[in-house]
C-alpha cells in the first residue's frame, strides 16, 4: 500500500486551463493535466494504490461546487479520500463546512499563497474555530520566500491561538523555507507534515535529516499531483536511507488512520 496525500484534481473541462494555471504560478513544468482519470491510471502504474484529492477555493463562490465536485470523484474512483474547499470570505463558513461534512469529505485543504489571505489573518478564524471544536482535519499549504501568506510564524500564531487543532502542513511545513520550517514547527507535536513538492529541491541527506526531526510518525507521503512524475517521486523518496519502519510509516502508516478505514 502507497498512500499519497497531496492530489489536486479538476474538472476534465477545466483540468488542462488550471494545470497550466499553477505551473505559471511555481513557475515549474507540470508532468500530467490534473484530471482524476489520468491520475488513477498513472499512479497505478507507478504502485501508488490511494490518493487523497482536493482543489483550493480562490473566491466564495467556487466553495460548494469544489466539494460537490470532489465528493462525486470520491465516488466514482477506488481507493480516494477527499478534502474540501473553505474559503475564509464565504458569508456562511459554518453551513460550507457542515455541508462539506455531508459529503462524506475528510477535511479542508487552504492554499493561504493562491488565496491571497495569511494564514493568521482574522477572516480564517472561523474556520479554526469550527475545524478545533469539531476535530476536523485541515491541510495547509505552507512556506514561499516569494509570499509571507504562509510562513511558518503565521502558523504558530495559529497553534497558539487554537490549540488542538489538527494540522498538516505540506511541503515539510514550509516550501522552499524548508529549514526554517522545520526549526520553528517541529516542537509542535501534535503537527504533522507532507514531503510533496521537496524532495525534487532537498539534498537526499537534507531530506532524512527533516523526517528524522519531525519523527517518521509525523510525515505523510505526497506527490503534489499533476506537478510531479509519479515513478519519479516515488524513486526520491526510495533513495532516501530510512529504515523500512520509517518507509512504511511514511508511505501509508501514518495516512491509513487519517483518510481510510
Amino acid at each position: 500500500m502507497i498512500i499519497d496525500c497531496h492530489c489536486h484534481i479538476y474538472p476534465d473541462k477545466i483540468a488542462e486551463k488550471a494545470t497550466e494555471s499553477i505551473g505559471k504560478f511555481y513557475n515549474l513544468p507540470m508532468a500530467y493535466h490534473g484530471s482524476a482519470s489520468e491520475m488513477i491510471s498513472a499512479r497505478e502504474s507507478a504502485g501508488i494504490t490511494h490518493s487523497v484529492v482536493f482543489s483550493v477555493a480562490t473566491k466564495p463562490s467556487q466553495v460548494k461546487s469544489i466539494n460537490s465536485f470532489i465528493a462525486e470523484e470520491v465516488k466514482t474512483y477506488p481507493n480516494l479520500s477527499g478534502l474540501g474547499a473553505a474559503h475564509p470570505d464565504s458569508e456562511d463558513i459554518e453551513e460550507d463546512i457542515e455541508n462539506m461534512l455531508s459529503l462524506g469529505l475528510k477535511g479542508i485543504k487552504l492554499h493561504p499563497d493562491i488565496q491571497g489571505i495569511a494564514l493568521d489573518d482574522v477572516r480564517c478564524y472561523k474556520i479554526y474555530e469550527i475545524c478545533r471544536d469539531r476535530d476536523i482535519l485541515l491541510l495547509l499549504h505552507m512556506g514561499d520566500t516569494r509570499y509571507d501568506f504562509s510562513h511558518p510564524d503565521r502558523l504558530i500564531n495559529v497553534l497558539k491561538l487554537f490549540p488542538g487543532l489538527r494540522i498538516i502542513g505540506a511541503h515539510f511545513g514550509g516550501w522552499s523555507i524548508w529549514r526554517e520550517a522545520e526549526e520553528k514547527l517541529r516542537k509542535y507535536e501534535g503537527f504533522l507534515v507532507d514531503c510533496s513538492s521537496s524532495l525534487a529541491f532537498l539534498s537526499e541527506e537534507e531530506a532524512v535529516r527533516i523526517i528524522r526531526s519531525y519523527g517518521s510518525e509525523r510525515v505523510l507521503f505526497g506527490t503534489d499531483y499533476p506537478m510531479w512524475d509519479f515513478g519519479a517521486e516515488l524513486e526520491r523518496f526510495h533513495a532516501l536511507k530510512l529504515t523500512q519502519k520509517e518507509q512504511d510509516d511514511i508511505l501509508y502508516k501514518n495516512a491509513l488512520g487519517i483518510f481510510f478505514e
